[in-house]
Order: structure tokens, then C-alpha cells, then sequence
């Protein structure tokens, strides 16, 4: 996955080979922009608070999308990235981890690493699982 200021961070990170490391604070914003999430949404009128209710009603949106290949991958790293910043935001203990290959994962309190980007690409994809669905898996963990 291709994140700009991802491969610049990453040139002067140099964390041990199979260790993640955690997302400086600026990144977190940065990893919640997703523009092309937020304007289909906007389109059909819905706004991304950061909230679950925003997850489900993402989950809610129909998938024009699937007939564009570069939209649909887009799309779905930012599903991803915004479900991530909706865990982050909202689950305690939940942070923004970095695998040594540039992936964002969300690392929850328990240790468990979600691969979030992968999830968005599902959804994008499929509809399934649902991004509320996944929201609350890893808010029960």
C-alpha cells in the first residue's frame, strides 16, 4: 500500500526486522483523512464523525464503486485506514502500530494486531464483513 508520508516516515525508521513500531502522533491524523471515503459519503449525505454510527452507516452506502479498479482499491485502503481511526479514537488502549513493511495495523490493548487495511479492502470489495461487525469484535477484546 502506497501512503506518501508513510515512505517518507519509514525512510529514517529503522525498527528490528518482525517488531511494529507505534504511529508518531502526527501520522494518527493523517491516517483518519481518508478524502475519497469522506466524499462518497458526502455525496450521498453522510458525514464521517469518527464514530461507530459512521461505521454503519458506511456499511449502509451502495457499492458504486466496485465497477472502477483504481477506486475500489483506494477505497478500500481508506475504509480501512477510517475504520482504524474510529478504533483508535473510541476503544481504550487501541494506538496505531507500523509493521517494518509500512502497514498500518491498529494494536489493541490485549496485543492483538488488526490489519485493518486488509478489513477495508474486503468491505470495499464484498460488503462483508461489515466495518461496524469489525468495530465490535475488537471493542469486545
Amino acid at each position: 500500500m502506497e501512503i506518501p508520508f508513510m515512505d517518507k516516515w519509514r525512510k529514517w525508521q529503522t525498527p528490528a526486522r518482525g517488531v511494529s513500531v507505534m504511529a508518531p502522533e502526527g501520522a494518527i491524523d493523517l491516517l483518519g483523512e481518508c478524502d475519497l471515503l469522506r466524499a462518497q459519503a458526502s455525496a450521498v449525505g453522510i458525514e464521517l464523525d469518527d464514530t461507530v454510527a459512521s461505521l454503519e452507516r458506511l456499511d449502509q452506502l451502495l457499492p458504486r464503486w466496485r465497477d472502477d479498479p483504481d477506486a475500489l482499491s483506494w477505497l478500500g485502503n481508506d475504509a480501512g485506514l477510517y475504520l482504524g481511526t474510529v478504533i483508535v479514537r473510541t476503544v481504550p488502549g487501541a494506538a496505531w502500530q507500523v509493521w517494518p513493511n509500512g502497514q498500518p495495523v491498529v494494536r489493541l490493548a490485549s496485543g492483538r494486531e488488526i490489519d485493518v487495511v486488509a478489513n477495508g479492502h474486503d468491505w470495499a470489495e464484498s460488503g462483508t464483513p461489515e466495518l461496524s461487525q469489525l468495530y465490535l469484535e475488537a471493542s469486545e477484546r
